[in-house]
């Protein structure tokens, strides 16, 4: 048998070059498939909400438990303390990880950390809101839902509390009480539906804010007291449209800015007739696991 035998070069950078085969098959990018979540649209008039159920919107980081994973929305597993999921059911279950309201950076620090803090850990609350693989309605999975919790009975996994609100009265002071205590807003849940993945309109979002993500593609430098440091960043819509964002920053993130290329959550208040966000307000990268 004919054989080809490898250079000296080629031995010395082969270990290199399996190293980097080695990352590049454990990114996320290349090992993760995104998990098949809910995604919600966002809420507007006309809509029967005797048809829905309605939940607080928990600032948090998704969290998808796959019956022996916990999974982050992007599919990466997440790299949570063994007696965190301990005696988790098979069952696959939907929910936010949560580390209180107005903690959503605490959150996010803790369950991106590797290898998991223990301490850090024992902050978080896993916020259940859904069973995927049940096979009813909304309806027929809240009492599953509920019942499976109560087994399971560990303090730190939580169903979420579900209400019926009949009015958009009803509804908008129901978002008051909620964002006057430092919460996000609400979520509204079609009783009829079943779960499926992808967005629509059994799953709606209501906020005093609209909120969307963008893409940097550029930095733009600052002037006068921030002279050296960000103006504001140029974002690019997933439809192709591009538009500044200069307010919302801190002086860290001023001087350290999000990179080109990382995936940022704005707050804004509806378009221009040009299609662009009004009075867009940065809010954070979007960094889940």
């Amino acid at each position: 048998m004919l054989t080809c035998p490898l250079s000296v070069r080629t031995w010395r950078v082969l270990p290199l070059l399996v190293a980097l085969i080695g990352l590049l098959l454990a990114s996320p990018v290349y090992a993760a498939t995104p998990a098949p979540v809910m995604l919600a649209n966002v809420y507007h008039a006309g809509i029967t909400l005797d048809d829905y159920w309605v939940s607080e919107k928990y600032d948090g980081v998704r969290g998808y438990w796959d019956g022996e994973k916990l999974r982050a929305r992007s599919g990466a597993v997440i790299d949570a303390p063994a007696w965190f999921t301990a005696g988790w059911p098979k069952t696959p279950m939907d929910g936010e990880l949560w580390a209180g309201r107005g903690r959503f950076n605490l959150a996010s620090a803790t369950i991106r950390q590797q290898p998991a803090d223990d301490e850090a850990w024992r902050h978080i609350r896993y916020m259940v809101f859904d069973l995927p693989a049940h096979g009813g309605t909304f309806d027929a999975r809240i009492p599953a839902l509920q019942k499976l919790i109560a087994q399971l009975a560990c303090p730190w996994v939580q169903a979420v509390p579900q209400w019926k609100l009949h009015d958009e009265a009803e509804l908008k002071r129901k978002l008051d009480e909620v964002t006057r205590d430092g919460g996000e807003g609400l979520v509204l849940h079609r009783g009829a539906s079943p779960y499926r993945a992808g967005r629509s309109d059994d799953l709606l979002k209501f906020k005093l804010f609209d909120d969307a993500e963008a893409r940097v593609v550029g930095h733009l430098p600052g002037k006068g007291k921030y002279e050296g440091m960000l103006g504001s960043l140029l974002m690019e819509a997933p439809d192709g449209t591009r538009f500044r964002i200069g307010t919302g920053f801190t002086d860290a993130q001023r001087r350290d800015p999000p990179p080109v290329g990382s995936l940022v959550t704005y707050r804004y208040q509806g378009m221009t007739s040009g299609g662009k966000p009004r009075f867009a307000r940065f809010m954070r990268v979007r960094d889940e696991p």
